[in-house]
């Protein structure tokens, strides 16, 4: 193309920062490696034959191409260091992460903050996938691709009425919900299993008797009467006056709370093999 576009070897070699001699020999690996002529050069000029008239402008076509592909990542590149992407469970944003979010978008003026508020399960696959940043969640099983660091120990406690026969106590045993309705959030698989891991044998014979899809609707079933449910601390926070939150005294039942991003070994393994590629 700067051959062409030149007419000259000289001024194209300029151009590419190339010997005339290094030029020549690209050009003679081309028509090698094409089997054709595309060329013609005299001692007054430079002509293309049928074959480089033919060629020059599909690859001008195709250079152009790469110039957009090449401009439109340069930009995103660009616009994603003004973007902060991050995961995090909707009750730790919601109570501990506003102050922190406004004093952080304070100092970094002009970039901007996406906070994905997002199931335990699902802020592993973001985080995973790039999609975020980095997550923070409760512990399930360490993924080999993430590193980890522990931010605090948050309790469970039992969520009830504060019109409920045990709303006057200070704590409850396991063996206190026996006899009890409970309701439980289907999404939350891993604070499920934390749940059922703690009462133990227990689980399987309490009354588990409403499986419900968010934190909200369980708590309306508990703010109504009709169950009770196991949540996080902090949930008891969104209506501090209409519950009453239990901790339990016969057992350790709580949840780590975590930071989790990709691994620099991982991260290595997935460049090496896209190079390989």
């Amino acid at each position: 193309m700067a051959v062409a576009e030149l007419g000259s070897f000289s001024r194209a070699a300029q151009r590419l920062n190339l010997t005339q001699t290094a030029l020549s020999h690209r050009i003679r690996k081309i028509e090698a490696d094409l089997g054709t002529r595309l060329l013609v050069r005299t001692s007054r000029d430079v002509s293309l034959t049928i074959a480089g008239q033919d060629l020059l402008p599909q690859v001008r076509e195709q250079m152009d191409a790469l110039a957009e592909l090449y401009g439109a990542v340069h930009d995103s590149g660009r616009e994603s260091r003004r973007r902060l992407v991050f995961a995090c469970l909707p009750t730790v944003s919601i109570f501990h992460l506003p102050e922190l979010i406004r004093d952080f978008s304070n100092a970094n003026q002009g970039l901007e903050v996406v906070l994905l508020d997002q199931p335990a399960g699902r802020i592993v696959k973001l985080v995973q996938e790039g999609q975020a940043e980095f997550g923070i969640t409760i512990t399930g099983a360490n993924p080999w691709d993430l590193e980890i660091e522990h931010l605090c120990t948050e309790p469970y406690v039992l969520l009830v009425s504060k019109h409920h026969r045990l709303a006057g106590r200070k704590s409850v045993a396991r063996s206190d919900l026996l006899g009890g309705r409970l309701v439980r959030i289907r999404t939350q698989s891993i604070n499920r299993q934390i749940i059922e891991d703690s009462l133990g044998s227990l689980s399987k014979q309490l009354d588990w008797r409403f499986e419900v899809q968010n934190v909200t609707t369980a708590m309306s079933l508990v703010d109504h009467g009709a169950s009770v449910t196991v949540l996080p601390q902090l949930t008891k926070r969104l209506v501090p006056n209409e519950f009453v939150g239990l901790p339990f005294s016969d057992v350790d039942l709580s949840r780590n709370i975590v930071a989790l991003q990709r691994s620099m070994i991982f991260i290595h393994h997935y460049f090496a093999g896209d190079a390989a590629h």
